[in-house]
């Protein structure tokens, strides 16, 4: 039963083929062989009180279904540590508004999935849990920072995963899990935050599934209109899809390195989609490379520093902190208005741009290499190209989050060493609907999700440290 889509287990709920303390259990005795190999579900609730809270979940779209959340969202009364030591400990009084969304639509919310510290990088370790292992090669990265979502959804020990994206955190790890991930139009999935909320707009909750009806079914929930944020645009509603024309910017003409395989496998899903009759034209890159990087850079330590900057302040939590995330602040404490303001011109031009393009989609890969060893902290070059920081080899990503674009990342095939790899697929701001249409029709031609990983290469004691 859990080896079947979301949309099938519910089904099998309503119908009575299954019990939710069936499915719960048989969830857990998954976790139980497969997660120790991969690192994936972590904080996880005792078995007993899981058992009898799906003989209890509420009437709802995901009533008695199994989820673990982000561990970078609040879950009441679950340990919810950001992968950070700061907050080893921390059990909050109450749940984030998207965790408040799920429990109402009737999912129990079983533990946590792995990623990490803060969020920072594509790559899900941290000093708490360690380091999620990537399901078809225990020696690689799940990547991140919803690693642990990816690596879960590929194993099979849950059907439907939420996620977040700032810089690729949504996407990466779909690509890396052989999986799809959603990054919606920035206010789909509205969050309810103090401080600013017109300049911190790069990053996004959504959802991650093996098949787009799942997706779909997910953010349905997610995306449930919300009046104490003024961004919100839910709630989210399905369309029939249309013939789209698709700009492909293979390697944004040279500037994003690639390693070998990559493009080939993403122009093979594009050959996908052109039997389905949809149009593919190569497009030349609309903005030199290093402006949207600049713009990203500055925006992203501005947004950073401000978010940590207690944690930085004091001397007790500054040591705790990664190198990476002190970066990130105090390059962002040292931003003048004049930085800001130039790299929020950039990044007005850069929308300008897209919103007049003679395209309905642009395309790119979800990533610039395949899953890089698991103990590597991040990879210091790509195909020979020197990396200036933590994670300027996912790049590619930018293009996306920098707008808050709706970016769709689909599974795009294996290559040679037999890692899998996405393809992004970004719509106009607003076009959440028309792309995931899109990706609809690609999940029922495409047969990449139905090939798993190998369960003897996961279903092992081998420690994820």
């Amino acid at each position: 039963m859990i080896d079947r889509d979301a949309t099938a287990q519910l089904k099998a709920l309503r119908t009575g083929e299954i019990s939710a303390r069936e499915l719960m259990a048989a969830t857990l005795d998954r976790i139980e062989a497969v997660n120790p190999a991969v690192n994936a579900i972590v904080a996880l609730q005792d078995r007993e009180t899981l058992l009898r809270a799906a003989e209890k979940a509420p009437d709802g779209p995901l009533q008695g279904l199994p989820i673990a959340v982000k561990d970078l969202a609040d879950t009441k009364g679950i340990t919810t540590t950001y992968g950070s030591p700061i907050f080893k400990e921390h059990v909050p009084a109450g749940d984030s508004a998207m965790v408040a969304r799920l429990r109402a639509a009737g999912a129990v919310i079983i533990g946590k999935t792995n990623t990490p510290e803060w969020g920072l990088g594509s790559h899900s370790y941290n000093p708490v849990y360690g380091v999620t292992r990537n399901p078809y090669d225990t020696s690689k990265s799940a990547g991140g920072s919803s690693g642990g979502a990816g690596a879960a959804l590929a194993t099979r020990m849950v059907a439907l995963a939420d996620g977040s994206d700032m810089m690729g955190s949504l996407r990466n790890p779909a690509g890396w899990n052989n999986v799809y991930g959603f990054r919606p139009s920035y206010g789909l999935v509205a969050e309810p935050a103090p401080g600013d909320m017109f300049l911190s707009q790069l990053s996004t909750n959504g959802p991650m599934a093996r098949t787009i009806e799942d997706l779909e079914l997910l953010l349905s929930v997610q995306a449930a209109h919300d009046p104490h944020h003024p961004h919100s645009i839910g709630p989210y509603r399905t369309s029939e899809g249309d013939q789209m024309k698709i700009g492909w910017l293979r390697d944004w003409g040279g500037a994003y390195p690639m390693e070998s395989g990559i493009l080939e496998l993403c122009e093979s899903a594009l050959g996908l989609l052109e039997t389905l009759g949809h149009t593919v034209i190569e497009v030349d890159p609309p903005m030199p490379s290093d402006a949207l990087w600049d713009a990203w850079i500055t925006l992203r330590s501005f947004v950073a520093a401000e978010k940590f900057r207690t944690l930085y302040d004091a001397p007790a939590t500054r040591s705790f902190l990664k190198p990476e995330a002190i970066w990130e602040i105090e390059r962002g404490l040292q931003m003048t208005a004049q930085r800001v303001h130039a790299a929020s011109t950039i990044r007005s031009d850069w929308f300008r741009k897209t919103a007049s393009m003679d395209v309905d989609v642009l395309a790119l890969p979800s990533a610039q290499m395949f899953p890089f060893p698991a103990y590597w902290d991040w990879p210091t070059e790509v195909a020979g190209t020197a990396m200036d920081t933590y994670h300027r080899w996912m790049e590619v990503v930018i293009p996306a989050s920098l707008t808050g674009l709706p970016a769709l990342s689909v599974p795009a095939g294996f290559g040679d060493n037999g890692l899998p790899m996405g393809l992004q697929l970004i719509g106009h701001r607003g076009q959440d609907a028309a792309i995931l249409a899109l990706g609809r029709a690609y999940d029922a031609a495409q047969g990449w999700t139905a090939l798993g990983p190998d369960p003897t290469s996961t279903a092992s004691s081998r420690s994820p440290g």
